[in-house]
């Protein structure tokens, strides 16, 4: 089962993903789709990408989300409901399991399922799609499971967020480059989805993989800029860090990672910390679309 996810993670991370990812590539995508498309969201988790990409689409469409955690799942639709009505948009529910979004450029017809990942695309549900999305997903994958992906499909793949590799923590502390070993070699490890996390690979492998189908690959700069202004995101960056990197390397390294922990966690309660964290957003667009 892939790793999972808390829903206080994905509700501090999200603004910082909005941010983040480059709207270029959406505009992309949305002249690739039809007047009412249909979408397939791999991972939606709390649903932190569809309140970021419908009303960028701007037009009715229908959302299917996948994750294989349930309550994830069921925060995606309380918390984009919630918004909704701050919005002052009118909201409804044909169906238990179906949630309608009256937004002013049209209806967002919003399913889930819960299933999982891992298998790739011979473990989906049944569907109907008009592309297939996914955010912070394909880092955590192994390049067995995107290959399998890139051979599936024959629709438009837009996959947001996958880290690169490029990050720092400012100011800089000696430790730092030891941190970072060990939480690329945390990122590399087996997360479920059948093999070695790709980590700061899954960009260059997702380009490859897509374009050996021959799609037609663009990809996009989508670092996350978090200021010393935002203390709880850093906090949180700093001791996953840490953390993960403790995991993954000798335990006689220990005592220097928990006092690099020690210190950025200071730093960022004095509103001191910042970091940039990279990512690269990839769209991939099929020659000829077709059925999946």
């Amino acid at each position: 089962m892939p790793d999972t996810f808390d829903a206080d993670w994905l509700a501090l991370r999200e603004p910082f993903d909005a941010r983040a990812r480059d709207p270029r590539l959406v505009r992309a995508l949305d002249a690739a789709l039809p007047a009412r498309p249909r979408l397939l969201e791999l991972g939606a988790g709390s649903g932190s990408l569809l309140r970021w990409l419908a009303p960028r689409l701007g037009r009715a469409q229908s959302w299917t989300l996948v994750d294989a955690d349930a309550a994830l799942l069921q925060r995606a639709f309380a918390d984009t409901e919630a918004r909704a009505i701050r919005l002052g948009w009118a909201t409804s529910w044909p169906a238990r399991r179906t949630l309608l979004i009256h937004a002013p450029g049209g209806a967002w017809r919003i399913e889930a399922v819960v299933a999982d990942l891992a298998a790739g695309p011979s473990g989906l549900p049944p569907y109907k799609a008009d592309a297939v999305v996914c955010s912070a997903l394909c880092d955590l994958v192994s390049r067995r499971w995107v290959e399998a992906m890139a051979a599936a499909l024959r629709l438009p793949f837009y996959a947001a967020l996958n880290v690169d590799g490029r990050e720092a923590f400012l100011p800089p502390h000696p430790d730092d480059r030891l941190v970072a070993r060990g939480y690329r070699r945390d990122q590399r490890r087996d997360k479920g989805f059948g093999g070695s996390a790709l980590g700061a690979a899954a960009p260059a492998v997702l380009a490859a993989a897509f374009r050996a189908r021959g799609f037609t690959v663009t990809t996009a700069a989508s670092p996350w800029r978090i200021g010393a202004g935002t203390p709880a995101l850093a906090a949180a960056l700093a001791e996953g860090h840490a953390l993960a990197a403790e995991a993954a390397l000798p335990q006689a390294l220990a005592p220097r990672l928990r006092g690099w922990a020690v210190a950025r966690l200071a730093q960022a309660g004095r509103g001191r910390l910042s970091a940039r964290i990279g990512h690269r957003d990839l769209l991939a667009l099929p020659s000829v679309q077709g059925p999946a």
